[in-house]
């Protein structure tokens, strides 16, 4: 019989990796999505429809502690991974309350469900908790590690705070098999468009055909640690086949400004960011988080992961994803042949 997972936040950049990635190993993958007005499975499309589907899609909510009991009786899950959250930084700050019910209280709820069904049937579920390097937010020491004391700058770094040591918790006090890991910023031609990231590089392609004229952001000298999603769910997978659970940072452990990141994606376009990006204050955070590098060297050595895409190609992966999507704009908007095929 094969493993079987669960995923919440499985039609999301990391889920769909994270899916394709279990299937891949032979796992029965089962992912929980909201109902909500719009279906936004766009990223696991090709997971779920065709001769043989190989994602079981079941509706939920972290909201709903009693459903998640009965979806993880029904499912019996020899591992969850939990990657639902309100995950947007800067909408923390509009919807504090949101933020904390899902962010942190639902990886209560879910904890305390899969104790439920443990504790019924005797059989070990091991977790994973996504925690997040906004957890450390005005650092107190650089780079940050495993050890390094948090300092959150917002409710959504907050709310991360609570579920990464209500997981700890729930691992002391009942034994079970749940790891955090503490992933620094990590990116990929699915990342949601108003990541700034992708809005770089969505708003510099759409340029380069003309669809756009300027690009406008916040604070371009904020620096942090980016990698390539894909990489990254391959350590979540890894810290639940170890014997003990424990608490890992994911990190490329290279630091790159806003700036930085304009720079080469216009660049990769044969443009120079300065002509097109321009600051709107609106963008900036009420409370800045100015430096976030990570240290995976505990992650490195003990559980032998080590990310195979370099920034570069991070940066050239996403520029071809969304100058592809252009593409495709131009053609509709009746953008003329030589201009697109310039780009």
């Amino acid at each position: 019989m094969p493993k079987r997972a669960l995923i919440t936040g499985v039609t999301g950049q990391d889920g769909s990796y994270l899916a394709e990635l279990l299937i891949e190993k032979g796992y029965e993958v089962h992912g929980l999505r909201r109902r909500s007005s719009t279906f936004g499975t766009e990223r696991v499309e090709h997971l779920i429809f065709g001769e043989s589907p190989s994602l079981h899609l079941h509706y939920g909510d972290l909201s709903d502690g009693n459903g998640l009991v009965r979806l993880i009786r029904e499912i019996r899950p020899h591992e969850v991974y939990n990657l639902a959250a309100q995950s947007h930084v800067r909408v923390s700050f509009d919807q504090p309350a949101y933020t904390a019910d899902t962010t942190a209280v639902g990886v209560l709820r879910l904890l305390e469900a899969i104790r439920d069904v443990q504790d019924d049937t005797g059989d070990q579920i091991r977790f994973y908790q996504a925690s997040s390097s906004e957890m450390f937010g005005k650092v107190v020491e650089t780079p940050q590690k495993e050890t390094t004391p948090f300092y959150p700058r917002s409710p959504y770094g907050v709310a991360k705070v609570y579920g990464h040591w209500i997981t700890v918790n729930y691992r002391e006090s009942y034994g079970l098999h749940a790891s955090c890991g503490i992933l620094f910023n990590h990116e990929s031609p699915r990342r949601g468009e108003t990541f700034v990231t992708r809005k770089i590089t969505r708003a510099a392609t759409r340029i380069k055909l003309g669809l756009q004229q300027k690009l406008y952001l916040g604070n371009l000298d904020a620096q942090r640690d980016w990698g390539f999603a894909g990489d990254y769910v391959e350590a979540m997978w890894l810290m639940l086949q170890q014997d003990e659970p424990d608490d890992y940072v994911i990190a490329m452990n290279e630091l790159y400004s806003v700036r930085d990141f304009c720079e080469k994606t216009f660049g990769r376009l044969g443009l120079d960011y300065s002509d097109f990006v321009e600051i709107d204050p609106r963008y900036y955070r009420p409370a800045e988080v100015d430096l976030l590098l990570g240290d995976s060297t505990k992650a490195r050595t003990r559980l032998g992961w080590t990310p195979r895409t370099s920034f570069e190609q991070l940066v050239d992966m996403m520029v071809e994803g969304d100058l592809e999507l252009a593409r495709q704009e131009a053609l509709i908007k009746g953008v003329p042949a030589a201009a697109r095929k310039a780009a």
